[in-house]
């Protein structure tokens, strides 16, 4: 005999809900939107067993601004798309929380909880439900929902989830920093021990290259112009070089994407984005002349470096 399944958030309520106020990446996975994913295959590896665990099943990412803490929970969103998941998560949901846009036109707490508790039950009352995917919450900058985030719009959040994180009806991923996460969650020891800790390192410089590399073809598609090897090389050294406050990937992947765009403006469409469109920009950037940041003896260590790691003995010309 089938156990009845009644809801007091309907399927059509939860689903205003999360076209409203969510991003569902699955979905946008399985339309091909999202550029692929690299070098976070073991961090990927690390949510999955959290998830699948029946107690703690819950995962908060950890790593500065920048390292790549959303495009780990994207790369999730692609295994689950293409079916390379465990049982469990098959056919799963992962939708992110836009606590922004749900706070929009809200004028108080009571009136932004208004819409978070349906979301947040309607969601937890179907976890059960075998007929039912899993639907797993990612929520970045997860440490403005503590009540000790003093300034946030969604302090207090917390408290709003505690039963259902306790009774273990509700799948969350967090992402923050380490020191936020130490500030503010780690604070409440209750929700600290409801959530297993996933670190994520900062690429380095072949790391990043690989990553660069892996886009190239969503970046060349966009903008209609080529970029070689030895460019993206050059790119990821002038960055890590003159970019000191910000992180890799982030700040090689917009300088690589700007600078296609300035060669696009400068010159159309068509050929090889050269040296001259990557100099402006990290000049534009940081303040620096974009005459002063070629050096020959570094390109040459650029050639030799990408003829090392590619090692085929094919020239990449800038």
């Amino acid at each position: 005999m089938t156990a009845a399944w009644n809801y007091s958030v309907t399927n059509e309520e939860l689903e205003n809900l999360i076209n409203s106020y969510c991003t569902d990446f699955t979905r946008l996975a399985k339309e091909g939107r999202y550029g692929p994913i690299t070098g976070r295959d073991k961090e990927i590896d690390e949510t999955i067993l959290i998830l699948l665990q029946k107690g703690r099943k819950n995962a908060v990412l950890l790593a500065p601004a920048g390292v790549g803490k959303t495009a780990l929970v994207v790369g999730l969103a692609q295994k689950v798309a293409e079916d390379d998941v465990p049982e469990y998560l098959r056919d799963a949901r992962l939708i992110e929380v836009d606590l922004a846009r749900m706070a929009a036109g809200t004028s108080n707490p009571a009136e932004f909880q208004e819409r978070f508790i349906p979301l947040c039950k309607g969601i937890a009352e179907r976890f059960h439900d075998p007929s039912n995917p899993r639907i797993i919450l990612f929520i970045d900058e997860i440490h403005q929902i503590m009540p000790t985030c003093q300034g946030s719009s969604y302090a207090g959040l917390s408290d709003v989830m505690k039963p259902y994180l306790t009774a273990g009806d509700l799948m969350v991923i967090g992402a923050t920093t380490l020191d936020e996460f130490r500030e503010y969650v780690a604070l409440d020891p209750a929700m600290d021990r409801r959530f297993q800790k996933v670190f994520l390192k900062i690429p380095n410089v072949e790391e990043t290259y690989t990553i660069l590399k892996a886009l190239r073809d969503g970046f060349e598609k966009h903008h209609g112009v080529g970029i070689s090897n030895n460019t993206l090389m050059m790119i990821v050294h002038l960055t890590e070089e003159h970019m000191r406050k910000r992180n890799q990937p982030d700040k090689s992947i917009i300088t690589m994407d700007s600078a296609m765009a300035y060669h696009v403006k400068e010159n159309g469409n068509g050929g090889e984005i050269n040296l001259d469109s990557v100099y402006y920009m990290v000049g534009r950037e940081t303040g620096l002349n974009k005459n002063a940041l070629h050096d020959e003896k570094k390109l040459q260590r650029v050639l030799k470096q990408v003829l090392d790691i590619e090692g085929d003995g094919r020239m990449y010309y800038i």
